[in-house]
């Protein structure tokens, strides 16, 4: 294992479209959603033990979630579980891990990947890694991992890719495009140079950090400003100064988008984000109706495509239901056709304007 390797896990969402499994106190990412054994930060984490020292795996959260992930990953120091004062989307927290890690070593070679995802191959996922971080290590490059698609899904960006590769396996960015409308997919997947857009990045950060000074020179400098209190007993203060200064942006908006220097590996690992009830309906085993079922004591009758979320305590009929979700906890039962799924989320904003916090 190379030492200069890092990898940064993004753990501080709340997961809203997976509501009403998925909570504020508790989100999706410390939930065991596919019922493997192992929660999605949990398994996250093993893929990335396979190739990089446990020592330089950090989990970036809120201080809401600090000891949700100590209970769930025991073998991670408490000083590698960096806390956001708020949640400011993926450019400040990968700008705060960026930033302590140059601090630590000039060197380092970071992944950056959300804690919940669905990778069903870890040792292609870790072949893929690997020629990332040996490409960045020689190149000064931005690189994306992108995802060979495989249907018209609406509900992921899309990478375009030129079709000239610069190394083995790696490609030259064109353009970035965020969640098309179904025919603009289509069109996407038949021209044969559009990628799905993984968010799991990788570089050396000192390359992301001229980036940040180039694309997000405001950030770069509130952050610039405190680099010397980070890992030191100052560290949680000078993030709580940082963090209201700087703008809600995603890295690829911010960031990504503007360079010139954004490569891409098309890859193939059995990829899911796991993003809303239908991925995991697609990540399901069915029965002969095609049905997902989840819960011990679950009943379908003349139903079928239906993804069916339920506990073990009470009896969950379902008659005459196609495509839908259906998931049932002790408080909240969500009934929602399939086709919807990407509508949960304002679904979620509704129940908080009509019900307060109780339910979220």
């Amino acid at each position: 294992m190379d030492n200069n390797n890092y990898v940064a896990i993004m753990a501080g969402g709340i997961g809203s479209r997976f509501w009403p499994l998925s909570r504020t106190d508790y989100p999706k990412q410390f939930l065991d959603i596919l019922n493997t054994g192992r929660t999605l930060i949990q398994a996250t984490y093993d893929r990335f033990t396979l190739f990089v020292p446990k020592e330089n795996i950090y989990i970036v959260t809120t201080h809401q979630y600090k000891d949700i992930v100590a209970e769930q990953l025991p073998d991670i120091p408490v000083a590698n579980i960096l806390c956001e004062p708020s949640r400011k989307n993926t450019a400040p927290c990968i700008a705060y891990i960026s930033y302590k890690l140059h601090q630590l070593n000039p060197e380092a070679n970071l992944i950056c990947a959300p804690a919940d995802h669905i990778i069903l191959d870890p040792h292609g996922f870790k072949e893929t890694c690997l020629q990332a971080l040996h490409f960045t290590a020689h190149i000064k490059a931005l690189v994306t991992l992108g995802i060979k698609p495989t249907h018209p899904n609406t509900g992921y960006g899309y990478i375009q890719y030129d079709q000239q590769k610069v190394s083995e396996n790696v490609f030259k960015v064109k353009t970035f495009t965020e969640k098309p409308d179904k025919d603009l997919a289509r069109t996407f997947i038949s021209s044969g140079d559009f990628l799905w857009n993984a968010g799991i990045f990788v570089w050396q950060v000192k390359n992301i950090l001229k980036a940040f000074e180039t694309f997000l020179p405001e950030m770069h400098d509130v952050f610039d400003a405190e680099k010397d209190n980070f890992s030191s007993e100052k560290e949680k203060e000078a993030i709580e100064r940082i963090y209201p200064q700087c703008v809600n942006i995603s890295i690829d908006y911010g960031v990504m988008e503007k360079a010139d220097n954004v490569y891409i590996i098309p890859s193939s690992f059995g990829w899911s984000d796991l993003g809303t009830w239908a991925s995991a309906y697609e990540n399901f085993e069915k029965d002969y109706l095609d049905n997902a079922v989840s819960g011990n004591n679950v009943m379908i009758i003349d139903a079928t495509k239906n993804m069916v979320h339920a506990g073990n305590d009470k009896l969950v009929l379902i008659q005459g239901l196609d495509d839908f979700i259906v998931v049932d906890t002790d408080d909240v039962l969500l009934i929602c056709k399939k086709e919807k799924e990407q509508e949960i989320k304002e679904y979620v904003a509704e129940v908080k304007r009509n019900k307060g916090d109780r339910y979220i």
